[in-house]
């Protein structure tokens, strides 16, 4: 009876998702609890176009927002596809997880997650492309390299093994 209230009260745009920013110095636990308590969210596949005002119009529906941080790409300094919405309260940016993950912005399906904390740095992409890539969405020809393919299959095959456990840096081989 009791899982049953338990999935009735919980809400699962808000849920703390199985993505973990593996760049994060300190243990998985620390993060696990910043997440929990974060005003910010990373927002991802924004076009290279998008403005920081496209996005404070969008996203401060949901409350007041602090301050948006644009990814930039490391070397040329222009926009690459992702941000950091930093909100005043929790509540709005659980607001923005409900009603403004997976809608279109920029004629692109945007995807909100929680973040950790915006520290100075973290606004230059880490991809190849300089965006934050999840490369298991995209087709096969996306890989450049035979290589790089197989890396990427067993690196997901890996966490696939170890159980699928939300902080696998900490398991122990």
């Amino acid at each position: 009876m009791s899982s049953i209230l338990n999935a009735l009260s919980s809400d699962s745009y808000i849920d703390i998702s199985q993505y973990r920013d593996q760049h994060f110095k300190g243990k998985c636990s620390e993060q696990e609890k910043l997440l929990k308590s974060t005003h910010t969210l990373y927002v991802g596949n924004l076009s290279f176009y998008t403005t920081e005002e496209q996005v404070h119009e969008l996203f401060s529906k949901s409350g007041d927002v602090k301050r948006i941080i644009i990814g930039l790409d490391k070397v040329k300094k222009t926009a690459c596809g992702f941000c950091f919405v930093e909100y005043y309260t929790r509540a709005g940016a659980e607001n923005a997880m409900r009603f403004i993950n997976g809608t279109r912005l920029d004629d692109r399906i945007i995807r909100t997650d929680w973040d950790a904390g915006f520290k100075e740095g973290r606004q230059y992409g880490r991809g190849k492309s300089g965006g934050q890539v999840r490369s298991r969405f995209f087709p096969l020809f996306f890989f450049s390299s035979v290589p790089q393919l197989i890396l990427s299959l067993v690196s997901y095959a890996y966490v696939y093994v170890m159980g699928n456990s939300k902080c696998t840096r900490d398991v122990k081989v």
